[in-house]
């Protein structure tokens, strides 16, 4: 039944951009409490975009044509975005091959191809505990070491700066410049400082650089983030956003999306939370919503912390130093765009980067362990009535109520058919307006319960009535064996089965209710009330019955279909009551 739910729920994730690659993970998707996810591509596009240029006397270009204008100024421009990224410029396509997001970005920007006169002597690649990356190249025989990276790193090794027209000018105030960068990431707008040096013997030593720029690049916001976050949260589950921007950039984002909320919501650096004890961390957690400048081991600490504290805990991921956080949590959701490494160490891929699939996972997630119990309802149910007959009808006077060939006919109804119509039940939004469920949270709930003694009793007693009783016998025809009587209740026992069956598909009055978007369910039941009656009028010895007359067939059919009001009235009488109502 498992096996069952999990693959046909995978198939149909597959058409809403989720691949699962493990199947328990489905499931385990359906009861996260806390999701850590990244910003790029996730909560936004993932389309970043240089959207200008600032200098550092203030002057701002908006775009590439502007800096034309500025043949001596452009130069610096093209030497730290062009030779200083591992991204390349394809003409022909009119696209960025290779290189991380954010070099494709700059790259973009400029849509020129590296000269193959310009010859890389060194390359310190850019790593997320430095912020930075170097590169030294030689161009027209002289040797300028180029860096690119984040402002806190680069812009206090700066003296001096290019103006517009490529003169050096030195920098009179940092701190206007910080507080010009601050107001900018305040928009929710990341910076990355370029600059350069003539000093190339230190080739890792960022002292003493010139600036050449600070680059303004925008990432849109996804369109329907804010309704999917809130819906995150209604499902009870807390979203915490993991960033390599900065504290600013962080907090502006976070609180368009809809991430902060309260002036009790925390926001951590990287630099923070490694100052914190576990101790300490574990009682932020459940306030917290931001980790900014993040670092790779800062999320497998956080997935860690957050598991000692009893939490189902979701992880995305898309690099290959998120692999041991995606490893770690119960659930790992790497990015379709991310590393081979980070897939691997995954349980869904989430193909289109978009958090709205994340949410469609967990509605998944849910639906399946509803499923689980719909199935477990019916099943036990069944069982129940069954193994009470099957003991009691011997000591009222009938030995075999059902043959051993019947009993394989309906173990094929309540195992395997039942198991597939309840395995392609629809996923309802309303699920996702439920709180996550626990760890240790128990397969029966107590309307599970209810359920199955209840209307699994009353079909034992309908059962045992129809079998004794001298007045149900009066709407048979007599035989020596009770042959006919015998084939109604063969016919009767699957009949219950089968309105029993829409008696556990739903918790509502309505029992066709969204029943037309199961289509396998319909299938199912249909084919095995074909069969049944197929079974009475051409069964024969083998399974010992004999056709029924229309009068006998109507008359056991009126039966079986009395669980149906029985189970209404258990349905509103536990409404009426406020009880666990539902699965």
């Amino acid at each position: 039944m498992i096996t069952l739910i999990l693959s046909s729920n995978m198939k149909r994730m597959l058409k809403n951009n989720v691949l699962v690659r493990k199947l328990v993970g489905i499931e385990t998707a359906g009861s996260l409490n806390i999701l850590f996810t990244d910003k790029t591509g996730t909560i936004t596009k993932g389309n970043l975009e240089v959207i200008g240029i600032k200098l550092g006397n203030g002057i701002e270009f908006n775009n590439i044509i502007e800096l034309n204008k500025y043949a001596n100024y452009k130069e610096h421009i093209v030497n730290g975005i062009l030779y200083n990224s591992d991204s390349t410029y394809d003409i022909k396509e009119n696209k960025v091959i290779g290189g991380n997001i954010t070099d494709k970005s700059l790259t973009y920007y400029l849509k020129m191809q590296k000269s193959s006169e310009v010859y890389e002597e060194y390359k310190l690649p850019f790593n997320s505990k430095n912020k930075y990356s170097i590169t030294i190249i030689n161009k027209n025989n002289k040797k300028i070491k180029l860096v690119k990276g984040a402002y806190e790193k680069i812009l206090n090794s700066c003296d001096t700066y290019f103006d517009e027209y490529g003169n050096k000018k030195l920098i009179k105030s940092k701190d206007k410049i910080i507080r010009e960068i601050d107001n900018i990431n305040k928009k929710g707008i990341r910076t990355i400082l370029i600059a350069e040096s003539e000093n190339t013997i230190n080739k890792d030593d960022i002292k003493s650089l010139t600036l050449v720029a600070i680059i303004l690049i925008k990432d849109e916001i996804r369109d329907e983030i804010n309704n999917t976050l809130d819906l995150v949260d209604k499902a009870g589950i807390q979203t915490v956003m993991i960033t390599g921007d900065n504290y600013n950039t962080a907090y502006s984002i976070a609180k368009e999306v809809g991430i902060i909320k309260n002036s009790d919501d925390i926001i951590l650096t990287s630099k923070e939370l490694s100052n914190m004890t576990d101790d300490e961390v574990k009682k932020i957690i459940p306030r917290l919503k931001v980790v900014a400048r993040s670092l790779p081991h800062d999320k497998s600490r956080l997935v860690r912390l957050a598991q000692e504290l009893n939490l189902v805990v979701g992880m995305t991921g898309d690099g290959v130093n998120d692999a041991p956080a995606l490893k770690k949590a119960d659930v790992g959701f790497a990015m379709g765009t991310g590393s081979e490494v980070a897939k691997e160490s995954s349980d869904i891929v989430i193909l289109d980067n978009n958090f709205l699939s994340i949410t469609k996972a967990i509605l998944y997630g849910r639906n399946i362990f509803k499923s689980i119990r719909k199935f477990v309802i019916f099943q036990l149910t069944v069982n129940l009535c069954a193994v009470s007959v099957s003991i009691i009808a011997p000591f009222i006077g009938v030995p075999y109520p059902v043959t051993v060939i019947q009993m394989l006919w309906i173990n094929m109804v309540m195992d395997t058919l039942a198991g597939l119509a309840f395995s392609y039940e629809v996923p309802k939004k309303e699920y996702m307006y439920e709180p996550p469920k626990k760890k240790d949270e128990n397969i029966i709930n107590s309307y599970m319960l209810n359920e199955i003694l209840i209307t699994g009793l009353y079909s034992s007693l309908l059962c045992l009535f129809f079998l004794k009783s001298s007045f149900v016998k009066t709407f048979f025809r007599y035989s020596p064996n009770d042959t006919y009587l015998l084939t109604a209740f063969f016919g009767l026992f699957i009949f219950i089965s089968i309105f029993n069956s829409f008696n556990a598909r739903t918790h509502r009055l309505n029992l066709f209710s969204s029943i037309y978007k199961n289509k396998v369910f319909i299938i199912v039941i249909l084919f095995i009330a074909f069969v049944q009656i197929y079974l009475i009028y051409y069964g024969g010895d083998i399974f010992r019955t004999r056709g029924l007359t229309l009068n006998e067939f109507i008359f056991m059919i009126i039966c079986a279909s009395t669980v149906i009001p029985f189970d209404f009235i258990r349905k509103i009488y536990l409404k009426s009551k406020n009880k666990n109502y539902g699965v």
